[in-house]
């Protein structure tokens, strides 16, 4: 590039193995404004895609799984992406989607079945035959765009059990870890924050990574977080913490601007990613996912549905469905409004 025999593109980045000095230099120029932005994930899932699953597809299924990835599947991962939330556990999940439909194909192909005219007691037979095919999870996506597009309007797979109900880590449990990480200073401030962010608040790790500077307000004595809509004011110990933060973020030094990440990575223009995040709450005996879990079922339980929502992102059904796990539902905060 630097002689001008290939372009500066990120097609010429395409080319190359994925690898992280080729990350840092693409996302270096994409800092200085030089390439356009990017994303990791979307990029590599399609090269994936074209390179390495299209070539193995028999011809009569290739028009329906590449309409399937790039109409369901690559767009998901875009929604992803614009919320900040696109993460290596959704772009794997994609890939797991993309093969599980191919498989589906290929299954009724042997039985001399095509898509359009599987039947339910075909889905169902594959399911419970075929070793090793647990497709009542990962061929769902595919047969619910199969429905939605009309390739096919009967086929279905039986409904998941709602993932959150089960919370495994008691109420003692969480207070104590909340308590370890408000007053154990030697763990570094990226995983104090995100563990305190996800068992105070719920946060889940896809959104704390995202989060900006701009999220965060220092007034006088106090600091106030926004989440989604509402300031929340930080109690003693981590306002200071996050005033902390705040002061010592480790910005790399060779990006043009700085692009406000509360938690920036060592990748130019980068935050940090999930994983690390994870690794390292895992590392102190911190389970980020049912700690939130535990989180979200003990404020469900002591603030109105509607206001919850508004405070910690979340949709108004998901708040509902955790008010009534946690035995206070819309209709009592209707009644305690009418009341006061």
């Amino acid at each position: 590039m630097t002689c001008g025999e290939v372009p500066i593109s990120h097609t010429t980045f395409q080319a190359l193995p994925p690898a992280k000095p080729y990350d840092y230099l693409r996302n270096l120029l994409v800092a200085i404004g030089i390439l356009e932005p990017w994303e990791p994930h979307i990029d590599r899932f399609t090269v994936w895609f074209e390179a390495q699953i299209i070539p193995t597809v028999a011809n009569e299924h290739v028009h329906t799984i590449r309409r399937y990835a790039s109409w369901h599947i690559l767009h998901g991962l875009q929604r992803h992406a614009r919320r900040g939330t696109l993460t290596q556990a959704a772009a794997n999940s994609a890939r797991i989607r993309v093969r599980a439909a191919i498989e589906f194909c290929e299954l009724l192909a042997c039985r001399g079945i095509t898509i359009e005219d599987a039947t339910q007691t075909d889905l169902d037979e594959l399911i419970a035959i075929t070793p090793g095919y647990n497709r009542a999870k990962t061929v769902a996506s595919f047969v619910a765009w199969t429905r939605k597009t009309r390739i096919n309007t009967k086929l279905s797979t039986p409904g998941e059990p709602w993932p959150h109900a089960a919370v495994t880590i008691s109420t003692e449990q969480l207070w104590s870890d909340v308590e370890r990480l408000l007053n154990e200073d030697h763990h570094r401030s990226h995983v104090r924050l995100a563990g305190l962010f996800t068992m105070l608040f719920a946060q889940p790790l896809n959104r704390i990574i995202a989060m900006k500077t701009q999220q965060v307000r220092i007034a006088d004595d106090d600091v106030f977080v926004t989440f989604a809509t509402d300031a929340i004011q930080m109690p003693p110990i981590l306002d200071d913490l996050v005033r902390e933060h705040i002061a010592n973020r480790n910005v790399p030094v060779n990006v043009g601007t700085d692009p406000g990440w509360l938690f920036p990575g060592s990748q130019p223009g980068q935050h940090l990613v999930t994983e690390v995040f994870r690794r390292d709450l895992k590392a102190i005996g911190i389970k980020p996912h049912e700690s939130r879990k535990a989180a979200m079922f003990h404020l469900a339980g002591t603030i109105p549905a509607p206001i919850l929502a508004g405070l910690l992102g979340t949709t108004d059904k998901n708040a509902a469905t955790w008010a009534e796990l946690a035995a206070r539902g819309w209709s009592s905060y209707i009644h305690d409004r009418f009341e006061s």
